[in-house]
């Protein structure tokens, strides 16, 4: 699949240095530049993605996040972490999750092409986006059990949701790798693809994500991990209040009125 020519942003996104960012229509590309660290998250990269996740032009809908060179990110950068207080590494990590917290409840969905490595830190921040592609050189790890540090990141929080309690817990406590085939298999990825193919998958991704009606993709990212943490009766009672606003859209009503007058295909296997 080609990729499209993604006209490099302007204004603060052209500020960003550890990242390049590209828009075409109404899908941005953003990739991790720091390939000679194997895209490792310093304090300036992380700040750097909260920046870039707060000033997406209007016209954006979808994100695809990838990162240059070998791997996707290769976790905290080690050459970074000093000494700290207390108070100064839980400042830390709430800095962090600052910026994943935009990733994840940003305005629109985000579509993460991975290759490589996605450990540590690499992994917080792929369990922070919407939709996740693995080439077949994937691989993962959480190796903080080994270095003597706990995740920092949102990794607590977010990959138990994906692959159990239990799977984190061997992961931290042993230093067990899982491959791409691994990954897919227990639920760090939603697709699985050759090398070389990532990017493409995930940008046909975020253009189909796209197409969608602005609202009903916020309700979708905004509404879900939420009401996954109440109780059954009152998530019920959130998802009728959610239904009832999505419906409400005149977006909504015309995409409605399409189906039912023909202008709009069907459901079908992408």
């Amino acid at each position: 699949m080609t990729l499209p020519a993604f006209v490099p942003a302007t204004g603060v996104l052209a500020t960003l240095d550890l990242l390049q960012i590209g828009v075409d229509g109404d899908v941005a590309h953003l990739r991790l530049a720091r390939p000679d660290k194997r895209n490792a998250l310093n304090d300036a990269l992380v700040r750097q993605l909260h920046t870039a996740f707060v000033n997406w032009p209007a016209a954006v809908r979808a994100v695809v996040i990838s990162g240059e060179g070998r791997h996707f990110c290769a976790g905290l950068d080690l050459s970074e972490l000093g000494e700290r207080s207390t108070f100064e590494g839980v400042a830390h990590s709430r800095m962090w999750h600052a910026a994943m917290d935009a990733i994840q409840f940003g305005p629109v969905p985000v579509v993460a092409a991975l290759h490589g490595a996605v450990v540590g830190g690499g992994l917080e921040l792929a369990s922070a986006c919407h939709i996740r592609v693995a080439e077949a050189s994937t691989f993962y790890g959480l190796p903080e059990g080994q270095r003597g540090l706990f995740v920092g990141g949102g990794g607590s929080a977010r990959v138990p949701r994906l692959i159990g309690a239990a799977r984190m817990t061997d992961m931290m406590l042993t230093g067990r790798v899982l491959d791409a085939d691994e990954g897919q298999a227990v639920g760090l990825s939603h697709y699985r693809v050759a090398d070389g193919e990532g990017v493409a998958k995930a940008v046909a991704l975020a253009r189909r994500i796209a197409a969608n009606a602005p609202l009903s993709n916020f309700a979708v990212i905004q509404a879900l991990p939420r009401i996954a943490d109440l109780s059954q009766s009152d998530g019920l009672f959130v998802e009728s209040l959610m239904a009832a606003i999505a419906q409400g859209d005149e977006a909504a009503k015309q995409r409605m009125r399409d189906f039912l007058e023909g202008r709009a295909g069907k459901v079908a296997k992408a």
